[in-house]
């Protein structure tokens, strides 16, 4: 792949930075030899993990402390024999699948669709459970919010406002950065599809960094990797702010409020990470701007005569707001007013979300037909796979089982402190998005395991999920561990090692600000009723 602009290649036109026109980059060295060796790798974990070896702390499962209710109703309905087999072969999937995940040995959709399958000829899940993962209230909410993200980007509500507000208020270099945040924020609490939100930003903030001097292919800036990185860091964790941000969050908040009997509100979760994620958001601006990419003199003014006036040419050529913009925007304003008011009136944010996108689908009074709606399909069938990897997990207990026996085998009794199990918990959490590619299937790992430990040492569940729970959204430290880190590291603005000393430093910040917050902001709203190391 050459790295020639072609002669008629115009740095300030948002059309040349579209999704489909940013450059695929082929595998090379390690990635290719990775990908080659993920299947003979996942293969021989799946054969000896399901057939060969023997794990003590399957072979003797003690039903009295299975904790979910499922698991409980298998272990009685098949014997103790079946269930521990069953447990071995959860294992062996589970294992194959995160080889092959991490490997991109095959499509993550397909590894998906054969996670499903061997969970059904394995006798894990019977057949309607592991189907029906594709109706799961949060694959709905996903594609609504897609629907409704589609009318965003047709009626170009969220262009104009991107638009807008970098012009109003973007008059330097630094501005530009704090522009995004809030631009950010914004758009966080409208779409819950963090892809969506970067396919919306990538040409605006590419022009940005064509403005100042950045392009893509033609060597490396530090205003360009500040302004993509940036808003990798702040699309991803824009989205920890709201509980209807992704719908690893919806998982997150549904497995806890069956835990309680309750539910996690809307206006519980924005009130405890609104602040936490805007905090955040401004330490990654000033660690960009004065450690690791200080601009130079010349990267602090455009380079490109009249690129600003390319941006206000943008703005004008959209006109006035029309009536199918002014309908978006009431369409959203309502939908946003829904979820905040939802410990009101008890309506879900997935039947909030399908009742905007059926009236933005409406004939007549709708804004956005069927066929011009953007629904990628591979990520549903995707989450699917994850979903139904979660069932499993669910039906057999096996998180729960590992970390009994993990606990027994150290030592671990009922006189361990509370804030032992909040780091490793949450620490857990945050770091595992180095591996794992999907946000919902560490939701669906964690988060009951969160339940699991505070049910098992007799503390409020909410106390440990819920701070757990609260480490989703931190995936931008290399390019394999979301969809938009994924995404933006094909704009070749910045390298692997700019993103991880970057990601990895606002990972560790987030954590520690996390046990921070337990012991301070999260105390004062009774998240943790003693704070993390029971000053309180």
């Amino acid at each position: 792949m050459t790295n020639e602009l072609p002669r008629t290649f115009d740095p300030l036109d948002m059309a040349n930075y579209r999704i489909e026109k940013l450059p695929k980059r082929t595998r090379t060295g390690f990635a290719r030899t990775l990908a080659l060796a993920g299947g003979p790798l996942a293969l021989i974990a799946f054969m000896l993990l399901g057939f060969v070896i023997k794990l003590p702390f399957l072979e003797r499962i003690d039903p009295t402390r299975l904790v979910d209710a499922s698991a409980r109703k298998a272990f009685e309905a098949v014997g103790s024999e079946a269930f521990i087999r069953s447990n071995y072969l959860m294992l062996a999937i589970f294992a194959a699948a995160i080889i092959l995940w991490i490997t991109e040995a095959l499509p993550n959709y397909l590894t998906s669709l054969i996670v499903i399958v061997s969970l059904v000829l394995s006798g894990v899940l019977p057949e309607k459970e592991a189907y029906a993962q594709l109706g799961h209230p949060v694959m709905w909410l996903n594609i609504m919010s897609f629907v409704l993200a589609s009318m965003l980007v047709k009626t170009g509500v969220a262009k104009r406002f991107a638009l807008w507000f970098l012009l109003k208020f973007g008059k330097s270099a630094s501005r530009i950065f704090l522009s995004f945040i809030v631009i950010n924020l914004v758009l966080s609490a409208f779409i819950s599809a963090t892809t969506a939100k970067a396919a919306i930003l990538l040409p605006i903030f590419m022009v940005i960094a064509a403005i100042y001097g950045a392009r893509s292919g033609g060597g490396k800036t530090n205003f360009g990797r500040s302004i993509v990185l940036q808003n990798l860091l702040d699309i991803n964790i824009g989205a920890g702010a709201f509980v209807t941000g992704s719908g690893a969050n919806l998982l997150a908040a549904a497995l806890i409020g069956g835990a309680i009997g309750g539910s996690v509100y809307f206006s519980d979760w924005m009130r405890a990470m609104l602040p936490m994620v805007a905090g955040l958001m401004l330490i990654g601006y000033v660690l960009a701007m004065k450690v690791f990419f200080p601009l130079a003199p010349n990267e602090r003014v455009p380079q490109i005569e009249g690129g600003m006036d390319r941006l206000r040419r943008e703005l004008r050529q959209m006109g006035k707001l029309d009536a199918q913009e002014v309908k978006a925007i009431v369409i959203f304003a309502l939908i946003l007013g829904f979820w905040a008011t939802d410990r009101i009136h008890g309506i879900s944010p997935t039947a909030v979300a399908f009742v905007g996108a059926v009236v933005a689908l409406l004939p007549g009074i709708g804004i956005v037909k069927w066929n011009e709606v953007d629904i990628p399909w591979h990520l549903m069938l995707f989450s699917a796979g994850a979903y139904a990897l979660g069932a499993g997990l669910s039906i057999t207990d096996l998180p729960l089982t590992s970390v009994n026996a993990a606990f027994d085998h150290l030592g671990i009794g009922q006189n361990t402190p509370f804030w032992v199990l909040y780091l490793v918990l949450t620490g857990v959490m945050i770091f595992s998005a180095l591996i794992f590619e999907s946000k919902t299937m560490r939701a669906m790992i964690f988060v009951p395991i969160a339940i699991g430990v505070a049910n098992r040492f007799g503390l409020p569940v909410i106390s440990l999920a819920l701070p757990t729970a609260f480490m989703i959204e931190h995936v931008y430290v290399l390019p394999f561990n979301s969809k938009p880190a994924a995404l933006l590291y094909e704009t070749e603005m910045y390298s692997y090692g700019d993103t991880f000393k970057f990601g990895i430093a606002m990972m560790s910040i987030a954590w520690l600000l996390n046990i921070v917050a337990g012991e301070t902001w999260f105390h004062l709203l009774g998240i943790t009723p003693n704070g993390v190391f029971g000053l309180f």
